[in-house]
């Protein structure tokens, strides 16, 4: 007879997780818990978009930067801290269901922010979130007595800049960016902070394919829009819209490709595994703005749109050069050498001019299509076996 598996306690103390731990994945709460952000995501590029196509560039920047740091901040806390901390008990999930709920009234907050600039919807599903997440370092706190200096930090540090994030709800509107940058990067040095002690137990691998995911989900967003390109297409009859939606795939895949081209595993030590958690804010963002990029182009080629060509090109062009210089700064400097290494910053400045001709899109979609080609030839050229001719000492 097999024996009757243990049932899941209601709640058990919050053990650390292992930092060498074999086969840490990715656990279907978090898979779960990502899909509710996809509502979000979604939010933020489509409003970029109608922004973009009607013609409001400094508001829609503004806008989506502020709306795409709250959806990634949320985002990255419950992983860093799922990473160190995984009980699966009952009020563990039940904390993760709470956060959930909290990113979905981020998201429904979305629209009014691009339209009104009220950012109190996404305000409060963000301390939902938040402050769900301060229980969780409390009883990490009570749990992990050899990290419990640094859960401390991190639950008041939390606590206190959502009181922060509340009284600014009723500031005068015009301080209102002003106050999201400071409150911000108050938000960022929480980290900083509470790790001083000691690093909490998170664990590399997993933080990889974790970033690896939420990147997966952003490009999502630029799969929609080549479906949205395609599809119009063949309603309207338009031929012009079938090469855009051919650029735009091939845009997509060089995405893709670029991030994934070689393995990489988050830095295990600060000050540099903040950096590179933190630099992730512009490689997810630039990927979402692709995709809202390539529906204003859509937009345009329907003659909908009421920007410019360039400035068309300009929203395809601007989050490529961001993308390939942070994926530059992060992964291809620590793994490669010579000219793939030049090759990405060249490409991006080669990216920012491409919207000065007639056909921005296939332009950015060539370029992509070289850098790919080029990182995959010297890849397989540097990992050729070395071998000595026959009868050679080989010292």
């Amino acid at each position: 007879m097999t024996e009757p598996r243990s049932a899941r306690p209601f709640y058990q103390p919050m053990r650390p997780r292992s930092r060498n731990e074999p086969h840490r994945s990715a656990t279907p709460l978090e898979l779960f818990f990502d899909l509710c952000f996809v509502v979000a995501v979604a939010q933020a590029a489509a409003s970029l978009h109608h922004d973009v196509s009607e013609g409001h560039f400094g508001h829609a920047v503004t806008s989506y930067l502020m709306v795409f740091f709250a959806i990634w901040w949320s985002w990255m806390n419950f992983t860093w801290f799922a990473s160190a901390y995984y009980t699966d008990d009952d009020v563990y999930r039940i904390a993760a269901l709470v956060q959930i709920t909290g990113a979905l009234i981020l998201a429904a907050g979305v629209p009014r922010a691009f339209a009104d600039g009220d950012f109190s919807t996404i305000t409060y599903g963000y301390v939902v979130m938040r402050l769900a997440t301060v229980g969780q370092w409390v009883r990490a706190a009570v749990g992990d007595p050899t990290h419990r200096a640094a859960a401390r930090r991190y639950a008041v540090g939390v606590t206190l800049v959502q009181i922060g994030w509340l009284l600014r709800l009723a500031l005068p509107h015009h301080w209102g960016t002003a106050s999201f940058v400071l409150l911000g990067l108050a938000d960022l040095l929480v980290p900083a902070v509470a790790e001083r002690p000691g690093m909490t137990p998170w664990h590399p691998r997993h933080i990889t394919e974790r970033y690896g995911l939420f990147t997966l989900i952003v490009l999502g967003e630029a799969v929609l829009a080549i479906s949205v390109a395609i599809q119009t297409g063949i309603d309207a009859g338009d031929h012009g819209l079938w090469s855009l939606a051919a650029a735009g795939a091939v845009i997509v895949y060089a995405v893709w490709w670029l991030y994934f081209d070689r393995p990489v595993e988050a830095p295990s030590r600060t000050p540099y595994s903040l950096v590179w958690g933190y630099g992730h804010y512009l490689v997810f963002a630039a990927i979402a703005a692709v995709g809202a990029g390539l529906v204003v182009a859509v937009d345009h080629e329907r003659r909908i749109g009421q920007v410019s060509g360039q400035a068309t090109g300009y929203a395809v062009a601007v989050p490529i050069a961001v993308y390939l210089l942070t994926v530059w700064l992060l992964h291809v400097r620590r793994q490669r050498h010579g000219v793939v290494v030049v090759a990405f910053p060249v490409v991006a400045l080669l990216a920012l001019l491409a919207p000065l001709g007639p056909i921005p899109v296939q332009v950015l979609a060539l370029l992509l299509f070289v850098l790919v080609a080029l990182t995959v030839l010297l890849r397989h050229r540097d990992d050729l076996p070395t071998s000595s001719p026959a009868g050679a000492d080989p010292a």
